[in-house]
Formats: C-alpha cells, structure tokens, sequence
C-alpha cells in the first residue's frame, strides 16, 4: 500500500493549491481526481466562463465602435468558435495544473476516491494511505424540486457553458453570481434573457445600491428581470419550455428554449465515505475547527464543502492554512468577515466587508461615502460611466466597514480594500495615500473623501 503524508481529495482551486503547498512544506504528497485536474472553477466555472464573458465584452466593443469614432461594418459573431475558445482556455489551463503537479513532485492518482478508516483512501479498489487527508471535493449546481434540471430545456452552469446551439430565448432562474453572468453573457450574443430571482434585488447578498444599478443597466441593455418572483412549475413537453412564475401580481407563463437554473450549489459529500469515518456532518457542510480539522483526528476538509463563503479564493487560502498548521507553521485563523467577491457581469460587481444595511442593523454610527463613475475621466474616457464606488466607515474610530463597488474593471480594484482592511487602515490614511490619476481606482480615494465630507470632484 502506498503511503503518503497527506493526500488530497480532489483538484480543484482548493485541492491543487493545498497540495503544491503541502510539497513545498516538505511532506510526501498525492491529489485524488475522478475527472480533469482543476475541479470545476478551472474546467467549468471561473475560467472558461470568464473567456465567454470577454468575447461578449469585445463583442459589445464592436457593437459600439461608432461610440468611439470608429466604423465596424455588420459586427457577427460565431457563437460555436466563442464556446470553442472558451473549452480551449479551460484546457490549457488543465495542463498548466498537470505540468504544477509533476514540478512539485505531487502524485496525480486517478479515479473516484472514498474515504476510509484509518486514515485511508480507496481509489477504484486500489488502496492508499496518509498522515493526513485533506477532503476538497467542491459542490455542483442544485436542483430545486419545482426545476428538475435534464441537462437539454432545464439545465445548470455546466450545460450553459457548451450548448450546442444559442438559444433564442431564455430563462435564468436565481441572480447570484453565476445567473447574472450567464445572463449578460446569452444577452450580449443576442438571446432574449428573462431573470427570475425570489428575493426583493438581483445579486440579493450585495449592497441594495449595487443591487439597483445592476438591474438599471441590465434593463438598459434589454434583460428582462422579474424580482419577487418563484418558478412552481416547468413544462418541457413542447419544443421548448414553458415556466409557471408566481409573483405579487399573480401567475404568469413564461415561454423559452431553455432555462438555466442558478440557484445556487451542492455539497459533493455524497457517496465518498464521509459515513464510514464517522465525520460530522450539518446542513449539507462538513464541520471542521478554525484550522479545518473534522471531528476524526487526520481528516481535514476545505472548500465548499464546509461552512465559509464557497469561493475559489476561500478555498485556496483555507488548504494553504490547513498545511501550514500541520507543519507547525504559526497561523491565523482566516477573517472570513473580509473575504472579496466578485461577480464578471457587465458591468463587473466587487465588494468586502459589510453592507450599508448590515452596518446599521449592527447599530454602528457610520459615515457613508459614494463616487459615481460618471464623475471619473478615465470612466468617460473609456466609455464606461455605469456604476460607483460606495465605502462605510466606522464614524467614531475611523475603521473601514465595507466597499462596494459596480462598473468596469472593479474586480480588479477590490483588493486596496481587503488590504486596507487587513492592515486596519483608517479613512484618513486611505485619503492621504496618493491614487494614479487618471485611472479607476482613484474612485475608491474620491467615495472615501466624499464619506469625509472633502472630496473634489462631486
């Protein structure tokens, strides 16, 4: 039987990241895979959906050239060769992971591994041993009773990501992250998008002023959005697929090729021996400490499937922490309370920290500050107006509560909060740290001003 320090169970962002870790900490490392190295975010989810979201983005560029004294005559685009580049990109970035597993010495065990007592693994009848095992299979899409999902008129991120055609009209039920995106994207190719979310806002865990713009612009750019809103029913009888929707008003049919199905995710904890060990587990999460510990010394879980924010990021940094606790590695626990997320629609969504609301229902004095990307040059000079930057501080003590942010390029301005906020920077130092002009980001020094009651350019 081979015998490992740790072995990983699965490779998504959480599992390759853990163990490229653990080998650099020097223990004797495996990963356990059943399908392609990079779980689902690198094959079927933050990757190759980000490559779709930026042939739509070009795609809108050529709608709009006019808008920048440019001429594009007929702009057409090849929904199969966007879906195409979209598998290639995920692809090579399969192999990347491949080439990181053999660089770091980490052996690649292929199949469906089960958990054992005894801190062992079964992969397909083959026997492995560990120190340590570290569970990191992920989730998948969830299936709501009302919305059986066949993969062809009902179906969830996966399906979306290669259709074999591009539907005329759709139906995107749930507004998170992976329903807007998806909805921008079939939108900007041409199909006629409907949003059907059961909450009062789209994107609902954001920030109501985010949550407002987004559904302004969305409307702008012709997306159908119903809020307050549930599907009881669908029927896929007919070449097509009728939804029933309840809302306030009443019943009402809704008619489309296909429905996407966004309601969220699926712990992967079924059928991998979770049972046989005797691991605790509580509302579809596995229970772990702050170091990811489960309740059987040598089994450890990260990811999705336990109770933090299932986000790639969050993965990663939680297998890195849970090694470097096992080697005696001083850490602390992980703040999930400034963890960032993001959302790629366009416009792109960023936020950490609290919500205006949260701060007031915690019964904090807070001093609020906004800055419309309308007011930025490098905004206007890019063409891209839509959105803000909104910021909550502590008003007594100056902390940094919250940033929330929606317009172009904000993913990627997002981290000077978390950094920000890690280092318990205050208002007043964020003000006094000179931002590049012009750029976006400068956004994020003129909301704090305004917040401050100094900022210029409003």
């Amino acid at each position: 039987m081979s015998k490992y320090d740790i072995i990983v169970l699965g490779s998504g962002p959480g599992g390759y990241v853990t163990a490229i870790r653990a080998s650099q900490l020097g223990f004797k490392t495996a990963i356990v895979e059943k399908e392609s190295l990079g779980g689902v975010c690198l094959n079927w989810g933050c990757i190759p959906t980000k490559a779709l979201l930026k042939s739509a983005q070009v795609f809108e560029y050529l709608k709009h050239a006019e808008d920048y004294g440019l001429k594009v005559n007929d702009a057409k685009h090849d929904f199969d060769a966007v879906v195409k580049r979209s598998r290639g990109v995920a692809n090579g970035m399969s192999k990347g992971i491949e080439f990181l597993m053999k660089k770091n010495k980490i052996d690649v065990i292929k199949g469906y591994g089960k958990l054992k007592p005894g801190k062992k693994i079964d992969v397909d009848g083959t026997e492995y041993s560990a120190n340590n095992i570290i569970i990191a299979t992920g989730a998948r899409s969830r299936e709501l009773p009302s919305l059986p999902q066949d993969g062809k008129k009902v179906i969830g991120y996966r399906e979306a990501m290669s259709l074999p055609k591009q539907p005329k009209k759709m139906i995107v039920v749930g507004s998170g992250a992976i329903g807007v995106e998806f909805a921008y994207f079939y939108n900007s190719m041409g199909t006629e998008v409907t949003v059907v979310e059961y909450l009062p806002n789209i994107v609902p865990v954001e920030d109501e002023d985010v949550s407002k713009q987004l559904e302004r612009s969305f409307k702008k750019n012709g997306v159908k959005i119903m809020t307050s809103a549930e599907v009881t029913s669908v029927d896929t009888s007919g070449d097509g697929v009728k939804a029933t929707v309840k809302t306030k008003k009443g019943e009402e049919v809704l008619e489309a090729d296909v429905i996407l199905s966004a309601v969220g995710i699926k712990t992967n904890i079924e059928n991998i021996g979770l049972e046989d060990v005797g691991i605790v587990v509580d509302r579809d999460k596995i229970i772990v400490n702050d170091f990811y510990q489960t309740n059987i010394p040598g089994y450890f879980a990260i990811g999705d499937v336990t109770p933090g924010q299932a986000l790639a990021h969050v993965a990663s940094a939680e297998g890195i922490l849970c090694v470097e606790k096992l080697a005696g590695h001083h850490v602390e626990a992980l703040d999930y309370g400034n963890i960032p997320g993001c959302t790629y629609c366009s416009p792109e969504i960023a936020s950490v920290g609290l919500t205006e609301k949260q701060a007031k229902d915690k019964g904090l004095d807070i001093k609020v500050g906004k800055f419309p990307f309308s007011a930025s040059g490098k905004a206007s000079a890019g063409g891209n107006k839509d959105g803000f930057v909104k910021v909550i501080f502590d008003a007594k003590y100056g902390e940094w509560l919250g940033c929330h942010m929606i317009g172009a390029g904000v993913t990627d301005m997002v981290a000077e909060a978390v950094v920000a906020r890690k280092l318990e920077t205050t208002g007043h130092e964020v003000l006094k740290a000179v931002h590049p002009h012009p750029t976006m980001s400068e956004a994020v020094m003129e909301a704090v001003a305004d917040a401050y009651d100094e900022c210029i350019h409003i």
